[in-house]
């Protein structure tokens, strides 16, 4: 497994002129999950990484460039997650790449993917009419971020401020946030994304949550093992029964990540983009 450091993201990168699978770069999940507290092969929770791609053109067999607007699910159990910029090039490399029909196009989409995830990587295409009547849709729940709060702009994530009170009985309950930003590890651009945490157990303190999820802006780390290190402090400091946390994040490079993560036979949610995506 290639490092970080050897990734095209951070670096200038030429757009590639031909059809070239090599682009995608792979990185270990194991490492940021060991971060967290996750030594096990299996993770205790399952889940996905939606990406939508809003920049996918190829030629057909007359050479006519064609359009869509792809989306990927990653399982949150694959080896591997790809990092963005690589498969931002990837995609660019099929700029100029001649398909026979759209259902070759989805076979080498599929094939390349799953092979640099290390697990079946599912594929679906949409043209803009029919992506539109998809509409668009805020996350369910109640928000968050109407409360009044003074914060420690300083702050760094800590699950020491999570905490419920179980004198309050079991709730469920849907909570929802627009304020999540945290950094590339490797540029240090911001990712901006709006989360929701669906759980049932003893109810959680509401400003506390917020906090923790104000303290990511100074965090550096990808889409998915923010999602991750959420999902693991909440479930150890709250102690919920059932969880599920699911983050949107806004698009960059024509693409948008959406990992969510569960522990409980939850439905996956439903991939509607928000008014900032």
């Amino acid at each position: 497994m290639s490092t970080l450091d050897q990734a095209p993201l951070g670096k200038n990168s030429d757009n590639p002129s031909q059809y070239s699978p090599e682009l995608l770069f792979p990185i270990a999940r194991t490492e940021n999950r060991l971060k967290i507290g996750i030594k096990n092969a299996e993770p205790p929770f399952f889940g996905i990484d939606i990406w939508n791609a809003y920049e996918l053109s190829w030629l057909n067999a007359k050479g006519k460039p064609q359009l869509a607007i792809a989306t990927f699910f990653v399982p949150a159990n694959s080896p591997n997650i790809i990092e963005s910029k690589s498969w931002k090039l990837y995609l660019n490399s099929l700029n100029n790449h001649c398909f026979q029909s759209n259902e070759e196009l989805i076979q080498t989409l599929k094939n390349d993917l799953s092979k640099a995830a290390g697990a079946s990587v599912s594929v679906q295409l949409n043209s803009p009419e029919q992506q539109c009547t998809k509409g668009m849709k805020e996350m369910a729940g109640k928000l968050l971020d109407r409360l009044d709060l003074e914060i420690d702009p300083k702050q760094l994530p800590d699950a020491a401020l999570l905490t419920s009170d179980t004198s309050l009985g079991i709730v469920e309950e849907s909570l929802v946030s627009h304020l999540l930003r945290s950094n590339c590890p490797v540029t240090a651009q911001p990712d901006w994304a709006s989360i929701q945490i669906n759980y049932v157990g003893p109810t959680i303190d509401e400003e506390g949550l917020l906090r923790y999820l104000i303290s990511f802006r100074e965090h550096h780390e990808f889409h998915e093992h923010c999602v991750e290190k959420i999902f693991m402090d909440i479930k150890e400091k709250c102690r919920p029964s059932k969880l599920s946390v699911y983050a949107r994040y806004t698009r960059r490079g024509g693409i948008d990540i959406n990992p969510f993560r569960a522990d409980y036979n939850a439905e996956w949610p439903d991939n509607v983009r928000h008014s900032r995506q």
